[in-house]
């Protein structure tokens, strides 16, 4: 048996429900789960270098994209040195690599996990279902002509490409409570994990041809 911690890497847009499976991993499966996820580190970093690594998609900040790669860098690295000490962590992301430049966010963060039991799960949610908890907790519904916000509609496009996973669950379909039944379900299966081996894998040429500019 491994002495390493489980990784669950939760991958989905904003309002998705990501955030909710993890506090029922950290609440219901056995043994300590740590958050280390997108909204836990974002509180860490100083005003001025906000959102940090919550940068929305479209290339709206190139000056923090610089600081964006190591940020990255330094949270898989923590991470994977929990998972090392035996430690299990749960870390709700909202991956992307719609950035001015190609940052080849995915495939970089995986490298990191190697070796490491790591899962990533995709957090699907129509945009529907996301525009009316965007509204109901931040009070942000949809534009005057009744469109949804350009940010909106990037963030569902761009953080499930290339879109692969060890499992998928849909917050409009299922509570926390069952997304959380799934996820450990899939890890209890005894199966290989592979999602995060096949963007190790990939090399940078294959996986910019993966997605679309």
């Amino acid at each position: 048996m491994s002495d390493f911690g489980n990784i669950i890497l939760l991958n989905g847009p904003p309002r998705g429900g990501k955030s909710s499976i993890a506090r029922v991993i950290q609440a219901e499966y056995p043994g300590v789960w740590i958050n280390l996820g997108v909204d836990n580190y974002m509180a860490m970093i100083p005003k001025q270098f906000q959102p940090g690594i919550g940068l929305r998609p479209g290339g709206e900040a190139p000056h923090l994209e610089p600081m964006i790669e190591t940020l990255y860098a330094a949270m898989y690295e923590s991470i994977a040195a929990h998972s090392r000490l035996g430690v299990n962590i749960v870390a709700d992301v909202g991956h992307h690599d719609w950035y001015s430049r190609k940052l080849f966010i995915p495939p970089r963060c995986a490298r990191f996990l190697c070796g490491l039991p790591a899962m990533l799960v995709g957090v699907r949610c129509p945009i529907e279902e996301v525009m009316r908890r965007r509204e109901a907790t931040w009070g942000k519904g949809y534009d005057e002509d009744g469109s949804v916000p350009e940010p909106v509609k990037r963030w569902q496009r761009a953080v499930h490409e290339p879109g692969i996973y060890d499992v998928e669950v849909d917050t409009s379909q299922n509570t926390a409570e069952e997304c959380a039944a799934i996820i450990r379900a899939r890890m209890e299966a005894g199966e290989a994990l592979s999602a995060v081996r096949v963007l190790t894998e990939m090399e940078e040429t294959n996986y910019e041809k993966s997605t679309p500019s």
